[in-house]
């Protein structure tokens, strides 16, 4: 059966990406003068405002808006209403709720005598999902790496000079047809870059093909009725918070699997790591690639849900699609015995508590080796399940 499944990415300088930046940003300058950091720092961008607003209760001190100021001028906002030097900034951030202490702090289980992993509780309700499958070296799905490496090469373009009239913004997105699992060719590429305003389109067209596109999509890919679609409004000058309001968390798919796994609803940009929204879906991924990189799964979607102020979770889901050699519900007891779910522990695996977050606030947060959540260090031990 032949089917077509698109991503998207953007750029650092969409709107929404420069307020995960700049939260993201705020949250490493905190770990590095206080580790125990316990912060949810959100943004809002909108024409020539920034508006930086959470919670936030650490031992550091740090300047929001110079931070904010830095981050905007790094990402390329040096010109216009939104310039580092010309965009007003109103802070507006307090302390951790008291209410919401009381179960960070001591979890249920601490309270009643637990070990040391359950000293911390998970710092809210929810469900998490992480996934991985083969089509990729990555273990991610093709389309949302072929969306993130093509908003990759915007910006390295930009920055490079290479293309000098490319401004922050930018947006991509790829459609790729299946036979049954297997991915076969790129139907649609939607590509739309912020541009001076003295380039024809004629030229950016042009330029996308040649710099962009076959720099990043593997010719074998793509054919003759490959779909190109370069700035299909004919036009893209204004860009960034000018041109649309942008607001931290909003991106949620775009930093995830690209639509192909769901998502609990939870954002990552700006908050500590006792806040399993993000901890515990860095969790989640780092599980399912180890369990696909050991053979056990050709592909596994993975949830773990939590209540606040509870160490362990209430529960653990293990789908994968029929390509298991153990069935489900064996390998969800796998996972649970292999590996330990509670908040500190996880943040103590992943190494959490470290100054590593800015990083990645653009281009996804999973299928980049860089992130500790990506090791395969599992997988070896893990294949003593095929047996």
């Amino acid at each position: 059966m032949r089917r077509f499944f698109s991503s998207e990415s953007v750029t650092e300088g969409h709107p929404d990406k420069v307020c995960d930046r700049i939260a993201d940003t705020i949250l490493d300058e905190l770990i590095k003068g206080d580790e125990n950091t316990r912060a949810a720092v959100e943004c809002c961008a909108a024409y020539n405002t920034l508006f930086i607003t959470g919670e936030v209760t650490s031992r550091a001190h740090v300047d929001y808006s110079a931070i904010a100021r830095k981050v905007i001028r790094d990402i390329g906002y040096t010109t216009g209403d939104f310039a580092y030097d010309k965009c007003k900034i109103i802070e507006l951030v307090h302390g951790q709720s008291p209410d919401i202490a009381l179960g960070v702090d001591s979890s249920l289980e601490d309270k009643t005598g637990g070990d040391a992993y359950d000293r911390i509780g998970a710092g809210d309700q929810g469900m998490m999902f992480g996934y991985a499958c083969r089509e990729t070296e990555e273990l991610m799905p093709l389309p949302i790496m072929l969306a993130h490496k093509l908003a990759r090469k915007l910006s390295e373009l930009r920055r490079n000079g290479t293309l000098s009239y490319l401004r922050p913004d930018g947006k991509t997105q790829v459609t790729v047809e299946y036979e049954g699992k297997t991915p076969v060719r790129v139907d649609t590429i939607v590509l739309s870059t912020q541009h001076d305003p003295d380039v024809s389109q004629e030229q950016i067209a042009a330029d996308m093909k040649e710099y962009v596109i076959k720099a990043v999509i593997p010719a074998g890919l793509l054919d003759e009725n490959t779909k190109y679609l370069i700035n299909p409004t004919g036009r893209f000058e204004i860009g960034g918070p000018e041109g649309d309001s942008g607001l931290t968390g909003r991106k949620i798919v775009v930093d995830t699997y690209g639509g192909r796994c769901p998502h609990g609803g939870g954002a990552f940009s700006g908050k500590d790591p006792t806040k399993v929204d993000r901890s515990a879906t860095y969790m989640a991924r780092y599980i399912c690639k180890n369990v696909v990189a050991s053979g056990l799964a050709d592909e596994m979607e993975l949830q773990v849900a939590y209540a606040i102020g509870v160490a362990r979770p209430v529960s653990v889901f293990v789908d994968t699609f029929g390509t298991g050699k153990l069935d489900d519900e064996t390998l969800a007891e796998v996972v649970k015995k292999e590996f330990d779910l509670r908040p500190a522990a996880i943040i103590e695996a992943l190494g959490l508590r470290r100054p590593i977050y800015a990083e990645t606030a653009a281009y996804g947060h999973f299928g980049r080796p860089e992130f500790p959540w990506e090791k395969t260090d599992r997988a070896e031990d893990l294949k003593k399940y095929l047996k």
